[in-house]
């Protein structure tokens, strides 16, 4: 092969990553299956590492590089295609995750690519009664960083498959078993409401409880109300109980004034977030 040619080739292959959002006709990747969404295109360094055996994990045991999992039908635009051998790792933005911070990746096997744009995905929200039974489904599962499909996604363990045998928690986080804070009410609802704490603080109508005692807020509360701040959120069951996910417990359940309790001693109530500062809390009533 000649000097010239070779070098053509080589400039062949540096631009096989190809920028569809300049493109006249974009592309489109329609999830056909639960999908995780990662902040980063090297899923092989966070699945498997240089042995192929380890999970990228920070200091408390999470994946951070993990956003969310988009549910089944979820639209994306791709913006790159990184080709990976048999498959491909696109860059995508999705009007389901419009959050900004980070941009967006997914592993090509868990979509269909169409040229055409589909209809997003339709957001059916169900009753409050079945929102509640669905979220007490939940308790016992673990804690998951962008996780928001308590049962975990099997094929990460066939696509990234472990080079030796791996013990069952480690194949649980591998799986993205669990779910977080926002994930579990974003669960409960089939995708229908905002996926992180960042919109929840500001999603439904805010309840009065600036200056109010834990008393007075707890005998406001009703079943599916949300006392938020930027960073966690916790659900109202009842006038007894709360439910939430830590990383440290996992999706349990808390006595409602023991819990609001906790969260006065850290944090004051507000009654919007939107012009406060410091350590703050609110309370969303979305469900009527």
């Amino acid at each position: 092969m000649s000097k010239l040619k070779l070098f053509i080739y080589i400039i062949i292959l540096s631009c096989s990553s190809i920028l569809y959002s300049q493109d006249s006709n974009p592309l489109y990747a329609v999830a056909v299956d639960f999908t995780p969404v990662l902040n980063t295109p090297d899923y092989d360094n966070v699945f498997g590492g240089a042995t192929r055996d380890s999970l990228k994990l920070d200091d408390q045991g999470l994946i951070r590089e993990m956003e969310f999992i988009a549910f089944p039908n979820t639209v994306f635009e791709i913006i790159e295609k990184i080709p990976k051998g048999d498959h491909s790792i696109f860059k995508v933005v999705t009007e389901d995750y419009p959050y900004k911070s980070s941009s967006l990746y997914v592993d090509s096997r868990f979509v269909e690519v169409t040229s055409t744009k589909p209809e997003d995905r339709v957001k059916k929200m169900p009753g409050k009664s079945e929102i509640l039974q669905n979220i007490i489904k939940f308790e016992g599962y673990g804690y998951m960083w962008g996780g928001n499909y308590a049962v975990g996604i099997e094929r990460m363990l066939t696509y990234y498959k472990p080079s030796s045998e791996i013990d069952t928690p480690l194949k649980n986080k591998w799986s993205l078993k669990g779910v977080d804070c926002s994930g579990l009410i974003y669960e409960a609802t089939n995708g229908s409401t905002p996926r992180n704490t960042s919109s929840l603080i500001k999603y439904g109508r805010g309840l009065e409880i600036a200056g109010k005692t834990a008393d007075e807020i707890s005998g406001m509360l009703e079943p599916l109300d949300l006392i938020a701040w930027n960073g966690h959120v916790i659900i109202v069951l009842d006038k007894n109980t709360v439910i939430e996910s830590t990383p440290d417990k996992g999706v349990h359940k808390t006595d409602l004034m023991k819990r609001i309790g906790e969260v006065m001693n850290e944090r004051l109530p507000v009654n919007d977030w939107e012009g406060t500062e410091g350590l703050r809390f609110v309370v969303r009533r979305w469900a009527e």
